[in-house]
């Protein structure tokens, strides 16, 4: 990919306000172990099938017009980023921060045998407590702190123009939920964010929309989620 962007919060010169930003959230696709609990701290690449997503989902945005590709360091972001960007006749970009959440013991663990303390936590966070984590993981508010700045500075650089950002399934949630004004953490269970799914948002200069969530372009079998 591409070397990592500075991200400079200059816009562009020639405004660009009367006309919407697009941003497309995209989760990357599917893993090479995708019961497996994998955060920051895992950077496993992608299965066969995730390597037909990513070559899929180039060829459903190709002719899209995007102006830039955006995406996580880790391996299964890169392996999913690479494609959509050559299909779109760009050069990925990497952002480190984009990075998975940091879910520290849970790492690596089967889905079954972790599944309780992850959904322990996102109980909290439904219920308002944002600082909630368990020991070694990544709370919501952190991550929106680490994240939701990131977009704002691509949204500022792309003023009316349209991009992808290709990042993992915690953290476009928390993303959506931060962002979009009619949603809300106590949503959580309620936006699904497949692999290799879109999240369409579009931004009119005051607030970020929703045209579609969760689109999937080539689903899994058994459609895991974050």
């Amino acid at each position: 990919m591409k070397g990592t962007s500075s991200l400079s919060p200059t816009p562009p010169a020639r405004s660009k306000a009367l006309q919407e930003t697009r941003l497309l959230l995209i989760r990357h696709a599917e893993t090479s172990a995708p019961q497996v609990f994998h955060g920051a701290e895992s950077d496993i690449g992608l299965s066969d099938r995730g390597r037909d997503q990513a070559r899929r989902l180039g060829e459903h945005l190709k002719g899209q017009d995007l102006r830039a590709v955006y995406g996580s360091a880790m391996a299964r972001a890169v392996a999913t980023a690479t494609p959509v960007a050559a299909a779109c006749r760009l050069d990925p970009i990497v952002i480190p921060e984009l990075h998975e959440r940091k879910i520290g013991p849970l790492s690596g663990l089967a889905r079954e045998e972790g599944w309780e303390v992850y959904a322990e936590t996102k109980a909290r966070w439904i219920a308002g407590d944002l600082d909630a984590t368990h020991e070694g993981g990544e709370s919501f508010a952190a991550i929106a702190t680490r994240v939701v700045p990131i977009i704002e500075r691509i949204r500022d650089r792309h003023q009316g123009e349209a991009v992808a950002v290709i990042a993992h399934g915690i953290v476009i949630r928390v993303l959506l939920l931060s962002l979009l004004h009619d949603r809300s953490p106590a949503d959580f269970d309620s936006i699904a964010i497949d692999f290799a799914s879109i999240n369409d948002l579009r931004w009119d200069g005051n607030h970020w929309t929703a045209r579609r969530l969760n689109e999937v372009v080539a689903p899994s079998p058994d459609r895991p989620v974050a």
